[in-house]
């Protein structure tokens, strides 16, 4: 399993159902502990509890008798105190939720196992091969993990220089599940990690630089090339002959309703 090294800078407010999986049990206890006396915790113990058990078992041991604490730590529970109000502490066994099927595979525990360990998991459930996965076991699989198959009689399978031979220098786990005379070999890698980066705005201007760059409103002006005007000689000017011409534009408002229509409702 992937190992974190900032474990010790988690505690129960910037714990996910996902940085939940890093953690062991002693790290838990030592959350609670820490926790004691912050009332906002204490307010929301039920919600922290709920993350805490999507990657672990926790189980309330109600009987102190040193028979039962030893009970549980056969089983692989870490036992400890915890406070859960000013004078009220109880005994917890935790233990975190074993990954031996793939039905136990999430999108929250993919990236917190090692490509062997998923080996592990899929070699434990094979028969059909990858195909025989269900598709939202492979959504989650492939969420983590590069996956890749061929399938190949079996002397062909180890040919030197192969597939298989590059996959394997690449840093790919491999599982070879037998169908007959034939094999099908699956290749899976741990995926990198995308950050996904921030968008930065440049706040630099001030409000002087805002007002400059401010266009004039001439909405309502007709533009100078609009207005066409004859002009006959002084003498010849009378009331038959003289007139002036406008192209009108249409109306801005009507152009704003008819582009309302193709604007969809967000």
């Amino acid at each position: 399993m992937k190992e974190t090294a900032s474990n010790k800078t988690l505690n129960l407010k910037s714990l996910t159902k996902s940085t939940v999986w890093d953690i062991q049990e002693n790290d838990i206890f030592r959350m609670l502990e820490t926790a004691e006396k912050d009332a906002e915790i204490k307010d929301n113990l039920r919600h922290y509890a709920d993350i805490i058990r999507s990657a672990f078992m926790i189980e309330e041991i109600k009987d102190e008798s040193k028979l039962l604490r030893e009970k549980y730590t056969k089983l692989g529970y870490k036992v400890g105190a915890v406070k859960l109000a000013e004078d009220t502490k109880v005994v917890w066994a935790i233990k975190k939720r074993p990954i031996v099927r793939v039905t136990d595979l999430t999108y929250e525990n993919i990236r917190h196992i090692s490509a062997a360990k998923l080996i592990e998991v899929l070699d434990r459930n094979f028969g059909g091969g990858w195909d025989s996965l269900s598709q939202s076991i492979q959504d989650i699989i492939e969420s983590g993990f590069d996956i890749s198959t061929t399938t190949l009689p079996k002397d062909r399978l180890h040919k030197k220089g192969g597939m298989y031979d590059k996959k394997v220098a690449d840093g790919y786990e491999v599982l070879e599940v037998e169908k007959g005379t034939w094999v099908e070999a699956i290749f899976a890698k741990l995926k990198p990690e995308i950050i996904k980066p921030r968008m930065k705005f440049d706040d630099t201007r001030n409000e002087d630089d805002e007002d400059d760059d401010l266009p004039e409103d001439d909405y309502n002006r007709p533009d100078e090339d609009d207005i066409e005007v004859d002009e006959p000689n002084d003498d010849e000017i009378n009331e038959n002959n003289y007139r002036t011409t406008f192209a009108i534009e249409p109306d801005a408002d009507e152009d704003a309703e008819s582009l309302s229509d193709y604007i969809a409702d967000e």
